[in-house]
């Protein structure tokens, strides 16, 4: 009788996460590689590219997130959209810019932002909804990270470092 318990004791952990360090093993991670080759309408020819690493809490009321990006210059922002690949979509989280940074001027390379964003994070067609949403969205592979960039002088859109509506992007895929 307690070897019958032990063994269905232990196969309801193995089915169902219930033990030690099941939170860590319900967390979720997605990835978008960012490059200019994914900006729509219209590639761009950049040397710039970058990651977006997005890790849900086994709770899935926040999300940990770095962005990383390497040969672009004058970084103005970076966000999540809800869209497809090939089609923009609204800005629903803004990334970088927050919480007093600003834009960088130049050439930047490596971490841009990291952090951990909520349900209070979401703006746009978003902003009051429930964080499960943005995670259905990224589940679905509808979201994405775009970096924008801007030298701050016009025309805009004038080459690398001045794309002010984003110059590399990318689908965020489990």
């Amino acid at each position: 009788m307690i070897t019958t318990r032990f063994v269905l004791a232990a196969t309801a952990v193995a089915l169902f996460g219930l033990g030690a360090g099941a939170a860590q093993s319900a967390e979720s991670v997605y990835k978008a590689v960012l490059n200019g080759e994914a900006n729509t309408p219209d590639p761009i020819k950049t040397p710039a590219t970058g990651e977006l690493t997005l890790t849900v809490s086994a709770d899935g009321r926040s999300m940990r997130y770095i962005v990383t990006v390497k040969d672009i210059l004058n970084v103005a922002a970076a966000d999540l959209h809800v869209g497809p690949a090939g089609a923009n979509g609204p800005l629903v989280v803004k990334l970088f810019p927050t919480q007093g940074a600003k834009a960088k001027k130049g050439p930047v390379s490596g971490v841009l932002a990291e952090g951990t964003i909520d349900a209070g994070d979401l703006t746009g067609p978003m902003a009051g909804g429930k964080f499960q949403d943005l995670i259905d969205e990224i589940k679905s592979g509808n979201a994405y990270c775009n970096v924008h960039t801007s030298d701050g002088a016009d025309p805009p859109n004038s080459g690398p470092g001045d794309y002010r509506l984003g110059e590399i992007r990318g689908q965020i895929l489990p």
